[in-house]
């Protein structure tokens, strides 16, 4: 179960876990169909703050809904994707939206409390270098980075896959914290599970939060949650929608799998025959001919659900999830409309991070920037104030 993403452990030392015995018998009670009450809801705070956000590479806005169900008030938004800057304005036409090349972005008349942005991360050079602001020039993280030094926020955050822990063996995000560190502020960083935050998801999302040096504010991270949400309790009354559709043949072979299983249900020959060469190279290969179970948060949604390297298959049905499912599950409100073709939709929400992950960071920079933690839904995690400290990050 925990290697599933379904249970929490604390590693005591090598081969050992400790478990919480009341978090074991929910996700029990949870997989065997006994799903109790129905966690699945979208969050929003209760009121508003005054702190204002601008956010960069906003793409179809998960992140910048999550901060706006937070309280938090954005200023101004772009992204270089026609059919995203569509989506947002289409749902919030009130907001700053601009389509635009961020690399032709002037931000130095601009004031905002923070600056927000999943930047697509090139690696940039590491040996011999500085790992100073000049370094990180013809990267877009370069162009995230000049932001922050024109308007000088009192928080930055930005978000990666988790892959960008060991890219280049931990240099490009030494790099990239190098920069932040010069620029004048002190970092922490974080891998965020979203299956623990009021997302039916199994999705790793890596969050870089920082705090201008000068201000004295802490870094607080969310709190996971000791519950889960299933892809049943998720796609209750699941409003109908469009979404791509299998070929005859692959239907045919997708109705041999059973609920959660995979490829390896197939009969032997069908086995050989749907995986073609790929049945002889080594790895797990678990995401083809998937579908997925009921009694558990969905896998990582991809931007194409009926693709075979990452099958998406609808629990009960014979067929790839829709958008709005797609839009449930990446906790997106049912009134949030997707602009552009289905394959565009797909991969603006596929692309998205989880609106309630969204809102649980939104509420940690909120407590930061008023200095009072809510110890209940939070925890202040140390910090990283010089490049030297880097590998004592619990991460490395």
């Amino acid at each position: 179960m925990e290697k599933k993403g379904l249970v929490k452990a604390n590693k005591l030392k090598p081969n050992f876990r400790l478990f919480n015995i009341n978090e074991l018998e929910r996700v029990l009670n949870k997989t065997n169909g006994k799903h109790g009450e129905n966690h699945y809801k979208i969050l929003k705070a209760k009121k508003k703050s005054n702190y204002s956000v601008i956010e960069l590479f906003a793409g179809a806005g998960g992140t910048a809904l999550g901060f706006d169900h937070a309280g938090l008030e954005h200023i101004l938004l772009s992204d270089i994707n026609k059919d995203s800057v569509s989506t947002l304005k289409k749902n919030k036409p009130k907001w700053n939206i601009l389509e635009e090349d961020i690399t032709k972005m002037n931000f130095k008349s601009l004031s905002a409390d923070i600056v927000s942005g999943g930047f697509p991360c090139q690696a940039f050079s590491y040996a011999g270098k500085k790992l100073g602001f000049e370094d990180a020039r013809g990267t877009l993280f370069f162009d995230f980075a000049r932001c922050i030094k024109e308007v000088k926020p009192k928080v930055i955050m930005g978000e990666n896959v988790r892959g960008l822990l060991k890219h280049d063996h931990g240099k490009t995000l030494q790099s990239i914290t190098s920069v932040l560190i010069d620029l004048g502020y002190n970092i922490a960083f974080k891998v965020l599970k979203a299956q623990y935050f009021d997302v039916p998801q199994k999705r790793e999302r890596l969050i870089i939060l920082g705090v201008r040096k000068d201000l004295n504010l802490p870094i607080f991270f969310p709190k996971e949650k000791d519950y889960l949400i299933s892809l049943k309790e998720a796609l209750q009354n699941c409003p109908k929608s469009e979404g791509q559709q299998y070929s005859k043949r692959k239907k045919e072979i997708m109705k041999l799998i059973p609920e959660g299983g995979y490829w390896r249900n197939l009969p032997k020959d069908l086995q050989k025959q749907y995986m073609s060469t790929s049945y002889y190279t080594s790895g797990g290969k678990t995401g083809m001919a998937r579908r997925l179970s009921w009694n558990e948060p969905s896998l990582t949604l991809t931007c194409a659900p009926a693709q075979k390297q990452t099958e998406r298959c609808h629990p009960k049905e014979t067929r790839p999830l829709t958008i709005r499912e797609y839009a449930r599950i990446q906790t997106f409100p049912d009134s949030w409309e997707f602009i552009g073709s289905i394959s565009s939709q797909y991969r603006q929400i596929g692309n998205a991070v989880p609106v309630n992950l969204g809102f649980h960071i939104g509420q940690c920079i909120i407590a930061m920037l008023n200095k009072k933690i809510d110890p209940k839904s939070m925890y202040k995690t140390k910090v990283l104030k010089e490049l030297k400290d880097f590998k004592q990050m619990s991460l490395f």
